[in-house]
């Protein structure tokens, strides 16, 4: 079975997480919630408190199949700021494992700490004026390698879907559920 990490730092956007979490456990893809802070408690972006499955902390000796940071203008930056999110990115990234940001933490994230490593991507907003290590696509989801980037909150459905179809190494399921939610996809 596929395993991803969810990264939750302070000020994560809300939504990009919880429907990213939703399209994967659907597709029982299994998901761990990771909080970037000393305790499991998060308040996200719109001040919805949640409680990750467990801390980065306790989770940095595991590989997951793909590691989803959700965007969101302080969580972005939170992240970003964290030696251990770095650190943790930087391995999964080394052994090949899918590094999927969405909306403003591409640029944020990975732009801002060299992690782009010249591959396409694509980030909310104008942030990509400040990257110089990759390469901006304007697209709702851009995949280059091992690197699956979403451009915000209005396409987040296509990237969850386009992550699970790339877990599973098949989009038939994928379509099926997209279809069984009344998603065109």
């Amino acid at each position: 079975m596929k395993k991803v990490a969810v990264l939750l730092a302070p000020g994560f956007e809300e939504a990009e997480a919880i429907v990213t979490i939703d399209i994967l456990r659907r597709l029982h893809i299994e998901v761990d919630t990771l909080a970037c802070a000393e305790s499991r408690a998060v308040v996200s972006y719109h001040d919805v408190p949640m409680v990750a499955d467990q801390t980065l902390a306790e989770s940095l000796e595991t590989l997951y199949d793909a590691v989803v940071l959700p965007g969101g203008p302080q969580g972005s930056v939170n992240l970003a700021a964290s030696p251990q999110v770095v650190a943790f990115i930087a391995r999964h990234d080394a052994a090949g494992k899918l590094i999927c940001p969405i909306c403003s933490a591409a640029a944020r994230v990975l732009g801002g700490n060299g992690l782009l490593k010249g591959r396409r991507y694509v980030c909310s907003g104008d942030l990509y004026e400040t990257v110089t290590d990759g390469v901006y696509v304007d697209a709702p989801v851009v995949e280059d390698g091992n690197l699956l980037s979403g451009k915000g909150l209005g396409h987040i459905f296509d990237f969850a879907l386009a992550l699970s179809a790339r877990l599973l190494g098949d989009d038939a399921p994928v379509r099926d559920h997209a279809d069984h939610i009344y998603y065109r996809w």
